[in-house]
């Protein structure tokens, strides 16, 4: 095939893929809607028990699980739409730069969440050892 001459994709089959993209991204914010309010519910039920730390690396997980979907949903409306695998490639290459370094900051977010999640459960756990410690170094004083 000569340079000059380029593949280019039907419209119809860009629409087609459009409309399918669409259809995938209605029934996934369906899923993540059913998905936050089972975690809606077991974060009610939960909250007594779980600190507030880890209420928080919880809503974030949801939160960055939201924003690639998004990402991914937004790459999937642009291929749809390329007309020739010159701008489909550019948009996979793109997506995929962004990507990697969004990848790397919510990791590094994430883990510090998560120490910051372990380190405030510990803390609580402490001090209730030393109460405990406290009330059995006097066990003759309750007699």
């Amino acid at each position: 095939m000569p340079e000059s001459q380029q593949f280019e994709i039907p419209e119809e089959l860009r629409r087609l893929a459009g409309d399918n993209v669409e259809r995938a991204r209605k029934l996934y914010l369906q899923y993540m809607e059913g998905v936050s309010q089972a975690m809606g519910v077991w974060s009610t039920s939960a909250s007594d028990t779980a600190s507030p730390a880890f209420n928080e690396v919880r809503e974030r997980a949801i939160q960055i699980t939201r924003e690639n979907a998004d990402a991914a949903f937004k790459l999937a409306k642009d291929v749809a739409n390329a007309k020739d695998l010159q701008e489909l490639v550019t948009l996979q290459t793109r997506y995929v730069q962004s990507q990697m370094k969004l990848y790397a900051q919510q990791t590094q977010e994430f883990g510090q969440l998560m120490t910051n999640a372990f380190t405030s459960a510990q803390q609580p756990q402490s001090g209730r050892q030393a109460d405990h410690s406290d009330d059995s170094s006097k066990p003759g004083e309750n007699h």
